[in-house]
């Protein structure tokens, strides 16, 4: 059961990055509406925060069938790319339409990791510990929102505040969750067993239960 845990708590990094994204936009658009001058332009500003939403929005309508089709684990992949890759694009962004695009691209990831982190971890968790495992993805994602706060908060009080320092460091935990998903993270047990392949799910249950006999739940 010790290997269900740690899976899901590495699985719900992706959620603490949905977190802190959600909440370092939060400061950032003060001082990206001061360099841009969009004191007069509501609607663009607006649009900066919102496009993430909007991105998550646009990649939920699918990605619960293209998992059913590739795996869930690609697609946790998949998410902590495009979350590295917006953050590259934010730290660059040399105007709004720049900046408005790397946040789409932010929104996909985002979209990913929310539908997808709860289903990976309810197919990998044991029935008893399942509920309590599924609450991880909630308080990481909180979690995240409160660190980023404290980060904001502390470049605040910098003489010259750097927005696209404070959207780019979010590459640094999306690497680390790129490296938990490729390294560490397996696929779904019931996805292979859906798929038909059977001794991949045996191995994948006997490394998540920590022991040899998996015969009775390979089936499930």
């Amino acid at each position: 059961m010790s290997g269900a845990a740690l899976v899901a708590i590495a699985a719900s990094i992706g959620n603490l990055l949905q977190g802190w994204d959600n909440a370092t936009i939060a400061g950032a658009v003060l001082y990206i509406k001061k360099e841009f001058k969009l004191e007069s332009e509501p609607t663009v500003e607006g649009l900066i925060v919102a496009m993430s939403l909007i991105g998550a929005t646009i990649i939920t309508t699918f990605s619960g069938p293209v998992s059913d089709w590739i795996g869930r684990r690609p697609m946790l992949i998949l998410s902590s790319i495009l979350y590295f890759l917006s953050s590259l694009i934010m730290l660059w962004s040399p105007n709004v339409y720049v900046l408005l695009l790397a946040r789409l691209i932010d929104g996909f990831g985002i979209g990913l990791a929310v539908t997808l982190v709860p289903l990976y971890i309810s197919e990998t968790a044991p029935s008893e510990i399942r509920g309590l495992l599924n609450t991880l993805p909630q308080f990481s994602g909180s979690g995240g929102m409160f660190l980023s706060y404290c980060m904001v908060f502390g470049m605040s009080l910098l003489p010259s505040p750097d927005w696209r320092i404070m959207l780019g460091v979010l590459a640094i935990p999306s690497l680390f969750f790129f490296g938990l998903t490729i390294f560490y993270l397996p696929e779904s047990p019931r996805w292979l067993v859906s798929k038909g392949r059977m001794a991949e799910a045996k191995k994948v249950l006997q490394k998540l239960r920590g022991r040899e006999d998996v015969s009775e739940i390979v089936y499930f």
